[in-house]
């Protein structure tokens, strides 16, 4: 619910290029083209597409819908996704190409090897079972998806030249965090399969720019954690890495700090009482204390404590609650505290070895 109106779930990339595929193949068989188009989504739900094209060149079908993410901000939404069917000699099975705007892996880590389209495994499950053993070539197209990646991770994942085709539900959530962590676990992933010994999560991009500068960190070995260092460092508890940063703000990490793993402002908003605790264990006086109680956000009461080494102990009490994520993992940990213009106020550093 937002402002008491309930949001409206949408369609995955992936569902709406079944659907598309699954058009095009009716009337290569000689069906015609259905339209709508129901297909199967993988929890057993028909959901019934709309056409937004459909045609022949040659001997190969085509067919469109348009994305409905619903009321998600998904980059994708209103896109046109579009599947091109082509048959193939007998015992070829169903061959997998990118179109225009769809993306092609370049790197290990991924549940798609390099030299693939960036179809992932349900989408691609998902065109198969609406094709049955066909022989055919499906070519999946996204107009205008290579501009639309700009705006993603894909180049970070090393997915270059347009989208990926996603989704494991066929449906959109609307505001969902479960896209955002998958992206963090296949980063980490990436950066495993690299090779990488040391990758650094950051709440924001002016710490994720200052943590790379200090430890001279390749793109690849950056995670977009976000909000959600919970799902970063539950990931690296079973997927360790010898070497992990984790770099933000004051305020979030003054979250972490206080035990938060989800620092997003709507779950909980920074506790002053307890920093000003801290900043007494630091030697602030009584009256500091106050202000730092008084104040409205955490980079103010850090100006409060001016001269005491507050950034240095709220690194500290945030590398506890990452370390205490992290398990028995034997892994090197280190926690820093940026400010808004990447200058690091605080930091701890230590193995995690238990």
């Amino acid at each position: 619910m937002v402002d008491s109106r309930t949001l409206r779930s949408g369609w995955t990339t992936g569902a709406c290029a079944t659907a598309a595929a699954s058009a095009a193949w009716a009337a290569l068989c000689g069906r015609g083209f259905p339209d709508p188009v129901t297909i199967t989504l993988p929890r057993g739900e028909s959901v019934a597409f709309a056409l937004a094209e459909s045609g022949f060149v040659g001997a190969r079908a085509f067919a469109a819908v348009v994305k409905d993410a619903g009321d998600d901000p998904d980059v994708t939404h209103g896109a046109l996704i579009r599947a091109t069917l082509t048959r193939l000699p007998p015992g070829n099975g169903i061959v997998f190409r990118a179109g225009e705007g769809v993306g092609m892996v370049t790197r290990p880590g991924l549940p798609i090897p390099p030299g693939e389209p960036a179809i992932n495994p349900v989408p691609r499950q998902m065109i198969r079972a609406a094709l049955g053993d066909a022989d055919v070539e499906v070519e999946i197209a996204i107009p205008g998806g290579a501009e639309l990646a700009r705006h993603t991770l894909n180049g970070r994942l090393g997915i270059v030249g347009g989208l990926s085709v996603l989704g494991t539900t066929g449906v959109v959530i609307p505001f969902s965090c479960a896209a955002w962590i998958d992206t963090i676990h296949r980063g980490i992933d990436v950066a495993r399969a690299l090779g990488l010994d040391h990758v650094a999560g950051a709440t924001g991009r002016a710490s994720e720019e200052a943590v790379q500068a200090l430890h001279a960190l390749p793109e690849t070995a950056l995670i977009d954690m976000g909000d959600f260092v919970g799902g970063m460092l539950k990931y690296l508890r079973t997927h360790p890495v010898p070497r992990v940063t984790i770099a933000g703000g004051i305020g979030k990490m003054v979250k972490l700090a206080q035990g938060r793993l989800d620092l997003h402002s709507k779950r909980g908003s920074v506790d002053l009482s307890a920093l000003a605790k801290l900043a007494a264990a630091c030697g602030a006086s009584g009256d500091v204390q106050a202000r730092i109680i008084a104040s409205n956000t955490a980079a103010e009461a850090l100006e409060h404590a001016s001269g005491l080494a507050l950034g240095d102990a709220i690194a500290e009490g945030a590398w506890r609650v990452a370390a205490d994520v992290l398990g028995t993992a034997a892994i090197q940990l280190d926690t820093l505290v940026f400010d808004r213009g990447g200058a690091l106020l605080g930091r701890h550093e230590r193995n995690l070895r238990r």
